[in-house]
């Protein structure tokens, strides 16, 4: 993800403070990671030192000094580019529940390699019953159920994968074994 493309897009609608800008990051991409203060605030400086936001005035709301950013015309022009390109589909399989499945095929016997592909299969059901609880939930928000369904997608074809992946060490076993 990139946090400063994402920063560009919340102050799209008007000037924020890093505090603002935190919360808005997080209620508006509700299953990614929650962004850190430091993190707020070292991309703001950067975007400045870089013109695509200026500071918009400050406030103090009992406590110390929130200075607000606002989007330059080229911070506006970069946040458009990014959002016309599209993003290529990921070149390599970059995945710990991939490396662990592979290794443990090659350490472990057959039996335990079942056992943990089965137990990772039960871990990513029991997620996706969780992700379509908060999809359903009668105070679910746009950004809740397209985060939702977009982690439900992902945990579907790891599920299928995870399926794949059994069947092929069955009929490998099985191979083996006549």
């Amino acid at each position: 993800m990139s946090t400063s493309h994402v920063l560009l897009g919340l102050l799209a609608s008007g000037a924020r403070h890093g505090y603002e800008l935190k919360r808005a990051h997080d209620e508006r991409l509700p299953r990614a990671r929650p962004l850190a203060f430091g993190q707020v605030y070292a991309t703001l400086a950067r975007l400045q030192r870089d013109g695509l936001v200026v500071p918009a005035g400050q406030e103090r709301e009992g406590g110390p000094d929130r200075t607000a950013y606002a989007l330059t015309t080229d911070g506006r022009v970069t946040l458009d580019r990014w959002l016309a390109t599209v993003e290529p589909p990921m070149p390599y399989v970059a995945s710990t529940l991939f490396a662990k499945v592979v290794v443990a095929l090659l350490v472990a016997d057959v039996d335990r390699a079942r056992d943990y592909l089965i137990a990772q299969r039960g871990a990513h059901t029991a997620r996706l019953r969780e992700l379509t609880a908060v999809k359903t939930a009668p105070a679910a928000s746009l950004d809740d159920v397209i985060a939702a369904d977009f982690a439900i997608a992902h945990l579907d074809a790891d599920l299928r994968w995870l399926q794949t992946t059994l069947d092929r060490v069955a009929d490998w076993h099985r191979e083996v074994h006549s």
